[in-house]
């Protein structure tokens, strides 16, 4: 089977599904960057059984459209940015020009399979569109990895990258729960020179530090060492960085919002979004808590990387039957 696997920039999780696809199929990358790409997608797309693309928006509008011109079948996976409509933050793709929503709605109307990466993403794509099929298959984390290491400090962390964070990812509680706890140190990662700016005139403790991008490698060292990982969001649509972080043996604190019940399950410590005080009261729970192991086993059980890769076999291999011998 040959997969023709379209991509507008190449996130983490968009190369993970890809070195996947790659163990088992004969897949050919092609990046949608200008209108010339559309000729060479084309190409490839004609010469594949489907088309696999991350997030309904451009590059999986023309990935769709040629695929249903051309009698192959395409995938989509729905992140959750491109179904989201997020008003009062000016967060989502549905919150864009009627050209954008557009080309996301064609997308989840038209792609032979929508794969929700939680079952929160999966009700908005309902919410946006009735597409042809949507299933769940949850991100999938490397517990080979991120693993936890001998030593944890009293420290609480978030990661904070991406555009508009200071809102999205509740940084003014974080911030807020800091000052409550000035024994305990406090982390933001992933926070670039702009972003710095603001935050540095919002803090007045000095258990608080800001850092910029760091490796992977270097990101996995923090989640290892802090006790407690903090997503204090507005929304998620699942959270990749919570779910790396408690395969390190973090204890979760998180808002009751978006996908993060999905991904912490009982073992998380649940506050109100924007409350810097409750906030401060779940992390100082959280550190006493020995919570860590448990925190590692519910990745091991429901995110890890061959669960996602063991879905996502299934489910195409099936696609592919439906297509040639009919649905039963």
């Amino acid at each position: 089977m040959k997969i023709a696997y379209i991509y507008y920039q190449k996130s983490s999780f968009v190369e993970q599904d890809c070195r996947i696809l790659m163990r088992h199929f004969d897949v050919e990358p092609v990046s949608y960057r200008t209108p010339y790409d559309v000729i060479k997608m084309a190409k490839i797309i004609k010469a594949s059984d489907i088309s696999y693309s991350w997030f309904a928006s451009g590059h999986s509008f023309l990935a769709v459209l040629l695929s249903k011109l051309m009698g192959k079948k395409s995938v989509v996976v729905a992140g959750g940015y491109d179904v989201a409509y997020e008003p009062e933050i000016g967060y989502g793709q549905y919150v864009l020009s009627w050209q954008k929503r557009s080309y996301a709605s064609y997308v989840l109307r038209n792609a032979d399979l929508i794969l929700a990466v939680s079952d929160f993403t999966r009700k908005e794509v309902l919410a946006r569109a009735k597409p042809k099929k949507v299933e769940v298959i949850y991100n999938g984390i490397d517990t080979d990895k991120f693993k936890p290491h001998d030593r944890k400090d009293d420290m609480a962390m978030t990661v904070a990258s991406g555009s508009n964070i200071i809102s999205l990812k509740g940084l003014d509680a974080f911030i807020g729960a800091a000052a409550h706890l000035p024994d305990i140190k406090f982390l933001i990662v992933g926070v670039s020179d702009h972003d710095r700016k603001i935050l540095e005139d919002r803090i007045h403790s000095d258990n608080l530090e800001l850092k910029g991008h760091v490796s992977s490698d270097g990101l996995i060292a923090l989640y290892q060492r802090a006790k407690v990982y903090c997503q204090l969001s507005y929304r998620e649509s699942f959270g990749v960085a919570l779910a790396e972080a408690m395969a390190c043996g973090c204890v979760p604190v998180v808002t009751n919002r978006g996908a993060l019940p999905e991904v912490v399950s009982d073992v998380g410590f649940f506050v109100s979004y924007g409350d810097g005080v409750a906030a401060a009261e779940a992390i100082a729970k959280a550190l006493y808590s020995n919570k860590g192991r448990e925190s590692r086993e519910i990745v091991e059980r429901k995110f890890s990387l061959k669960k996602r890769e063991d879905r996502l076999l299934s489910r195409i291999n099936s696609l592919v039957v439906e297509d040639k011998y009919g649905e039963n």
